[in-house]
């Protein structure tokens, strides 16, 4: 009988370690998704000072410049998207994951 105790207990510590381990893995998507979110954030920051200061400028004589600045903004609003999502379907899969574990 002690020998089913102790596989218990052994598949009771085996169940917790891959808990853990998926919790870590979650703690890694959220640090994701705060850096998805500072991403998303900066391209708005650049267009709020570009409009603030859009009385100091003509738009037709800095077109130059603005369209590779709009071109980069755009690029990192899509990137921050991205990463995102992934962080949230990441995080749901591991909360998954570990229903199922606390399930067994």
């Amino acid at each position: 009988m002690k020998k089913n105790y102790c596989w218990m207990d052994n598949s009771k510590h085996e169940i917790r370690e891959e808990i853990s381990l998926l919790l870590a893995e979650k703690r890694t998507s959220l640090a994701m998704l705060r850096t998805a979110i500072a991403i998303f954030t900066l391209p708005l920051s650049v267009f709020t000072i570009l409009i603030a200061t859009s009385k100091f400028y003509d738009t037709i004589e800095s077109i130059h410049l603005i369209t590779p600045l709009l071109v980069i903004c755009s690029f990192l609003i899509i990137l921050g998207i991205y990463l995102m999502v992934r962080s949230f379907n990441r995080i749901r899969k591991i909360d998954t994951n570990i229903k199922q574990l606390k399930n067994k």
